[in-house]
């Protein structure tokens, strides 16, 4: 597939199936084209300059009774693709920003669950790993109709709802009075923490063109898996120094500060709601009686925009990517292992030194630092070489980009991720100094961000217009993998030890991640 970016014929149905009335072509003049399903025939169209009388002259097409709104031409600086750097760079902070405050609160009550544990009496370890990661099953659910949402409503409107919903739920779990109020509570904020999750990727689709946002995707990836490694270390201080209760404080004020900051600068990026604006702004200014043209739609629009075939289409999206797309399959169950590992790393540090190397509850928490250099320096690396080596591939492919340029560096990725679990665990297992697991823990935390910056930047490549609802489908499994590996990872550890245990992690690294990059080139999109 190339870098146009088409919906596959068989999600799309030909324009009138599942994807109907937003299924586009992009192209490099205007990044789309209509669906072929809604063209206006060729011989009955011309384009002119339209007068809204606000000093705002709009490039239209008309042709016998329909007049198509659409950008004024390639270099139209309304468009998000035409925003200046400047503008572009403060959409990507914000969704990054936001992207990493939820999954630091995830994870950040994790080196307290002591606490948690004594005050409402929790004797299981199960229910006591439910209180860290119920937060991430909520990251299953929620993207599912968050993600499609914003291709209706708008990327920055539902960000902004769905993060003031977080803020609200994060806060009270610092007053739950019970271990059943606390599970509640976590998993309704969850649910509205899991918006940057979906809609980001579809923010940097909206603003970015492919030849230029790899390095926006590199810093916008590693704040769901930064988040979760800087939150348990404040976390363990914040514990030691006060109570548990202050670490969902803490977080809901630095939130409330970011949604302040995205109040008044995040702008809306999705093409189909500008221009239906646009189109409005027309319909507002003309005289119905006199108009040559008995409708005023946009580009983006099929024949049939009632709410219900809108909203339909758009919560269906998700499921019909899944169903009908391998390739989203496939990354949906790497991705899944991936997510499951951090989380399972994330809640096993504090039992390897804590429990193995008798270190309080503080210091232990600084371990979680290993994991965020590993995290951190591939990223950066990535950061840097990802729009490079997708420039060179694409010159030496006739100028042609396609998605499958942004893979390299998952090579390097599935060798460093068991290598780092093999080292991890037997270094543990022998008792050697504290540094051998932590040198372990960095090669996980690299391989884990290298194989997530590659698989996100294909996705948005892929599906741009799209990119919410497909990174929804794909999220939908590894949320449920965040989940689910902190439960079984105690019992596994006191049955196998951390030797044996982390060598089986290793083993089914290697088993679906070295064949991801060799996979993935050879099985294209539907077509």
């Amino acid at each position: 597939m190339s870098a146009t970016n088409q919906i596959p014929a068989s999600v799309t149905d030909g324009g009138q199936g599942i994807l109907g009335s937003l299924s586009l072509t992009p192209t490099l003049q205007g990044d789309h084209t209509p669906n072929p399903g809604h063209h206006i025939p060729e011989q009955s169209h011309t384009q002119k300059p339209y007068d809204t009388g606000n000093n705002e002259l709009l490039e239209i097409t008309y042709s016998t009774g329909v007049l198509i709104v659409d950008w004024d031409g390639p270099d139209d600086p309304q468009n998000p693709k035409n925003w200046s750097n400047r503008r572009k760079w403060a959409a990507t902070i914000i969704i990054s920003s936001f992207t990493f405050i939820s999954p630091g609160s995830s994870s950040m009550i994790a080196p307290a669950t002591g606490q948690v544990a004594s005050a409402f009496g929790i004797n299981n370890d199960v229910v006591l790993a439910l209180t860290t990661s119920i937060f991430v099953l909520a990251y299953a659910m929620g993207p599912l109709f968050l993600g499609p949402l914003s291709e209706i409503y708008g990327r920055s409107r539902v960000m902004q709802l769905a993060n003031l919903w977080y803020l609200v739920w994060n806060l009270v779990c610092g007053f739950a009075q019970s271990e059943s109020q606390l599970l509640v509570f976590r998993f309704l904020a969850g649910l509205g923490g899991s918006a940057p999750l979906s809609i980001g990727g579809g923010v940097l689709g909206d603003c970015w063109r492919p030849h230029e946002r790899g390095k926006a995707v590199a810093i916008y990836s590693l704040a769901p898996l930064l988040g979760p490694v800087v939150g348990p270390i404040t976390g363990a201080w914040i514990a030691e120094r006060s109570t548990w209760r202050w670490v969902f404080w803490s977080t809901s004020i630095v939130d409330a500060a970011i949604q302040i900051v995205g109040l008044f600068s995040l702008q809306e990026t999705y093409a189909p709601l500008l221009l239906e604006r646009k189109a409005e702004r027309i319909r507002r200014s003309m005289d119905a009686e006199k108009a040559p043209y008995r409708e005023i739609r946009t580009v983006f629009e099929g024949q049939d925009r009632s709410w219900r075939n809108i909203m339909t289409t758009a919560l269906s999206r998700p499921f019909a990517l899944f169903v009908h797309e391998p390739i989203v399959q496939f990354l949906g169950v790497y991705m899944a292992y991936l997510y499951g590992i951090l989380y399972l790393f994330l809640t096993t540090i504090p039992s390897i030194f804590q429990g193995v190397y008798q270190q309080p509850v503080g210091i232990a928490g600084l371990h979680y630092t290993a994991l965020g250099i590993g995290l951190f320096v591939a990223s950066q690396l990535n950061g840097k070489t990802i729009d490079k080596v997708y420039a060179h591939l694409k010159s030496k492919n006739g100028g042609v980009g396609k998605p499958e340029f942004r893979l390299p560096a998952m090579v390097p990725g599935s060798l460093l991720l068991p290598i780092g679990c093999l080292i991890v665990g037997w270094t543990t297992e022998a008792h050697t100094h504290w540094m051998a697991p932590d040198i372990g823990i960095a090669l996980v935390g690299a391989g884990i961000i290298l194989n997530f910056q590659c698989i996100q930047t294909y996705i948005v490549d892929c599906f741009t217009l799209h990119a919410a609802s497909a990174l929804a489908a794909v999220s939908f499994l590894r949320s449920l993998a965040g989940f689910g590996f902190p439960l079984f990872a105690p019992a596994m550890y006191k049955a196998l030890g951390f030797g044996k245990g982390d060598t089986i992690l290793a083993v089914v690294a290697i088993v679906i991640g070295c064949p991801a990059y060799v996979f993935i080139l050879f099985l294209p999109l539907s077509p």
